[in-house]
């Protein structure tokens, strides 16, 4: 599956029954150059380059602006520029330093914003334009793409084999995501499911465990979302034996079922792996390394198994919690726990959030002593007193 695509910009709803707005007045077309408004209550100005049209424009309601250039000729001169962008390798890099253009009405001229100044010089230059209609800005930064982490996504490894994103994460101010040890070896890159660059392996244990993350450059952003899944991810309890689970993947999609066993060892031809999770939800090559998720709480990311989708089969998953506490990463949710919000506070204790709990640890917060019931990684808002699923009082 592929990101979602963007939003399309759609105007603001007009409440029924409500008049239609007004098109702003225009000038006579030929000396046309534009209009605008300059506050919520002010009269739109209207742009033209001849002396004739003032009278019309103001005896129509608005601010006439006499200009020189007419928005025809504004419009073909930034068609100039993106053609001479589009001129061999040397306007294609031109371009990329100076990556924005765009007609301003309101100064009547068209601007380039540019990285590097002489890039955009020379694209102006190449597009034979009067350097007087131009105004060059210097920026900071290009812009860049900018693309969702989703969990069960497609990634592609070094530009070869495939496998599905388990659970967008965070480390500190990196972005990236988890997923299943055998789909990459620390330093492989990864491009998404569009095939744009995406980030590198980091880390990656197989066989023993199965286990991976990688780090994503800044075009992409870590969300708390699975594909197909109804909900954000909230957490990551443990889910007992018998519990319903489901799995998404890049092949074969959603799919669910219950999970069997926890602590299973399974060997494979490249050796075993212990610790992985049992279950009867079906998956396929490409599939690895992709969601289990139970509600709203991420389980693990897909291993390996037997079967197929069309007939059944048996999955095993590499629980999430050991991967967030072997690398030190948040798993990133939507904030929304359990428990009923914030505690009062920092009454001190060992309890921490971020830190992920095995079924059996005990901490202390406040002066109460706690033992974890469920396995997960503690977030804001799930104190041992606010989560009484998670914790028990001894």
């Amino acid at each position: 599956s592929r990101p979602p695509p963007p939003a399309p910009r759609s105007q603001p709803a007009r409440p029924r029954g409500a008049p239609r707005p007004a098109p702003p007045p225009r000038a006579p077309r030929g000396g046309w150059a534009g209009s605008w408004l300059e506050g919520p209550d002010a009269a739109p100005a209207v742009a033209t380059t001849r002396t004739s049209d003032l009278a019309v424009i103001r005896a129509a309601g608005a601010r006439p602006v006499l200009v020189d250039r007419p928005l025809a000729a504004l419009d073909a001169a930034l068609a100039a520029l993106d053609r001479a962008a589009e001129r061999g390798p040397a306007g294609r890099a031109d371009a990329l330093a100076a990556p924005v253009r765009y007609v301003d009405v309101t100064a009547n001229t068209v601007v380039v914003q540019a990285t590097d100044r002489a890039a955009a010089e020379r694209l102006v230059a190449g597009a034979g334009l009067d350097r007087a209609a131009v105004r060059v800005e210097t920026v900071a930064e290009a812009p860049r793409p900018l693309y969702d982490l989703r969990g069960g996504d497609a990634y592609y490894i070094d530009n070869s084999s495939r496998c599905s994103i388990g659970f967008p994460i965070t480390r500190g101010t990196t972005q990236g995501f988890v997923s299943a040890g055998h789909c990459g070896r620390a330093g492989s890159s990864t491009t998404g499911a569009n095939r744009a660059a995406q980030g590198s392996f980091q880390a990656s244990v197989f066989p023993g465990n199965d286990m991976s993350w990688v780090a994503t450059n800044s075009s992409w952003t870590a969300t708390p979302y699975v594909n197909s899944a109804s909900g954000a991810v909230t957490g990551s309890v443990l889910q007992q034996v018998g519990a319903s689970v489901c799995r998404s993947g890049s092949t074969t999609g959603w799919h669910c079922g219950t999970i069997q066993q926890h602590n299973t060892s399974v060997t494979y031809a490249e050796g075993t792996v212990s610790g992985v999770t049992r279950t009867n939800v079906c998956a396929e090559p490409g599939d690895s390394g992709g969601s289990f998720i139970s509600g709203t709480q991420a389980q693990g990311v897909t291993s390996g198994g037997t079967g197929n989708c069309s007939q059944g089969g048996t999955t095993y998953f590499q629980p999430v919690n050991p991967i967030l506490q072997n690398y030190g990463l948040t798993l990133k949710t939507d904030g929304q726990g359990p428990g009923p919000g914030p505690g009062p506070g920092n009454p001190g204790g060992t309890w921490a959030a971020g830190t992920v709990y095995q079924a059996g640890a005990t901490v202390t917060y406040g002066s109460t002593s706690y033992r974890c019931l469920q396995g997960h990684q503690a977030q804001v808002g799930w104190e041992p007193p606010n989560a009484p699923a998670l914790w028990q009082a001894v």
